[in-house]
C-alpha cells in the first residue's frame, strides 16, 4: 500500500513538468523555416518562388542582390 503513495507523488511530479509543454506541438513551416512568405497566386517582383506552403500558397523569397 506504501507504494502507492510513492506512485502517485511520482505522477504527480511528472504532471507538473508536463503541464507547461504543449501535446501535439505545431510542425514547422518549411516556408518559414527558408525565411519565405506566404502568397496567394503566384510570386511578384522583387520575390521569387521557392515552392509550396502548407495552405497551397506559393513560398516567395525577396530577391537580393550579393
Amino acid at each position: 500500500m506504501r507504494i502507492l503513495y510513492q506512485l502517485l507523488a511520482v505522477l504527480f511530479m511528472v504532471l507538473q513538468g508536463v503541464a507547461g509543454q504543449h501535446f501535439f506541438p505545431r510542425p514547422a513551416d518549411p516556408c518559414v523555416l527558408q525565411n519565405g512568405l506566404c502568397f496567394p497566386g503566384i510570386c511578384r517582383r522583387p520575390y521569387y518562388w521557392i515552392g509550396t506552403c502548407s495552405n497551397g500558397g506559393s513560398c516567395c523569397v525577396k530577391y537580393v542582390k550579393v
